[in-house]
């Protein structure tokens, strides 16, 4: 990160997404989320996500995402964009984790994200995943493509989990 002329470095960017989860309460939806090495259902573009260190869920694991696809250009090469991710702490009572990108290849310096799945209080039958995030600004990037990617992301991912849970549910109807 570059300082200004007067010597101030330029302010982390911070950003805030939400999707709503519709059909599905809180405590169904934090589950599939709190399971860190298991990202790769839901993002979308997101190809693999494995363990690297740890246990999923456990503050210290480390994942490996690759295969998403960024609005940065390499040189006009196809490069695989791939980043190490660690959870720094989770409160499963209040259905949040935070964890932190320590490694990759798309420029992120300390990034922070802070995942939260919240009931809606305008409904009961469904819920709100909110994703805050912050990050030294990024080389070839906006802030507003970063909240783009991420907003989007959040957007397939509660679909996907909507989904996933209803099928479930329809399955396991008594029939009659």
């Amino acid at each position: 990160m570059e300082p200004y002329e007067d010597g101030k470095q330029e302010a982390k960017w911070k950003g805030k997404a939400t999707t709503e989860v519709n059909g599905s309460k809180a405590e169904q939806v934090w589950p599939l989320l709190e399971d860190f090495f298991g990202l790769d259902k839901w993002f979308p573009t997101l190809s693999t996500c494995l363990p690297l260190q740890g246990i999923s869920g456990q503050p210290g694991c480390i994942r490996f995402c690759a295969g998403f696809k960024t609005p940065v250009e390499n040189n006009g090469k196809q490069a695989i964009n791939w980043t190490k991710q660690k959870l720094l702490s989770i409160d499963r009572s209040n259905m949040t984790f935070i964890y932190s990108i320590i490694d990759g290849n798309v420029g992120f310096h300390s990034y922070v994200s802070t995942v939260k799945v919240l009931p809606n209080e305008d409904a009961s039958d469904s819920c709100v995943i909110e994703w805050l995030y912050e990050v030294e600004p990024v080389e070839g990037w906006r802030l507003e493509d970063l909240d783009f990617f991420i907003g989007s992301g959040l957007q397939v991912m509660g679909q996907r989990i909507q989904v996933a849970l209803k099928v479930m549910e329809d399955a396991l109807k008594p029939s009659n």
